[in-house]
């Protein structure tokens, strides 16, 4: 029998695991330790999932049926900003550094321990919840709200349907209304890297984004060779 305790903190936890016998013992552990459990066998069940769930943290196998963890990890994150751990029985050092090289918070490889297991995923659901603590949860300028949380803009409760560039840019605008925002700086904060000389990435963005907001009374302006602005409309 296992010793299972409840947890300090409990959460909504995503186990996308193809191999049931695996997923059943994960779900029955974490579940009787206090915490909800979604899971998906594969990638299109988890996508699914992730049209109506909200996961805190997300367990994600890597070799899955119709396809691979780590290239399914940006599309997951552009959803949902959460914390990932990786479950697999890829156990060469070149491949955990891979798997954290790609962006996973943790790497668990099979075969382990479950206690060990609920240590590491409530581990990373503390953390989690501990740095929703201390963000604000939305932003709001006029009819416009952003949550933070979910990545996602709102115009009088109405969805604006933002990419997670054109959300990145969006608070990155709010957070300087009325100043003027270098170019170089937009680049860097958004895309993580210098900008050499195509700046088609983020006129397109800016432009998509100016459509999206509009309506709402605001605009982010151009200052040709400088940067741009976001404010109200006069």
């Amino acid at each position: 029998m296992l010793g299972i305790s409840v947890a300090a903190v409990t959460g909504t936890i995503l186990l996308v695991e193809d191999n049931v016998r695996i997923l059943d013992a994960n779900k029955y552990a974490l579940t009787k330790a206090g915490h909800r459990v979604i899971t998906a066998e594969t990638l299109a069940d988890a996508r699914r999932l992730l049209e109506k769930e909200k996961p805190d943290i997300a367990v994600l196998d890597i070799m899955l049926p119709d396809g691979d963890g780590l290239e399914y990890l940006p599309e997951l994150r552009g959803i949902y900003k959460i914390p990932v751990l990786f479950l697999t029985s890829k156990v060469e050092q070149w491949e955990i550094i891979e798997g954290l090289r790609a962006g996973g918070n943790d790497y668990i490889t099979k075969p382990y321990k479950i206690n060990e297991f609920l240590a590491r995923v409530e581990s990373a659901l503390q953390w989690e919840l501990s740095r929703r603590e201390e963000m604000p949860a939305d932003v709001i300028r006029g009819s416009l709200k952003l949550d933070i949380l979910a990545n996602q803009a709102f115009m009088n409760d109405s969805c604006l349907q933002l990419t997670n560039t054109e959300f990145k840019l969006l608070y990155l605008c709010v957070q300087n209304e009325d100043r003027l925002l270098d170019t170089d700086l937009i680049y860097e904060t958004i895309w993580k890297r210098p900008l050499v000389k195509n700046k088609n990435a983020i006129r397109s963005t800016v432009k998509r984004l100016r459509q999206k907001i509009a309506p709402a009374g605001y605009n982010i302006t151009t200052k040709r060779g400088k940067g741009y602005v976001f404010e109200k409309e006069q």
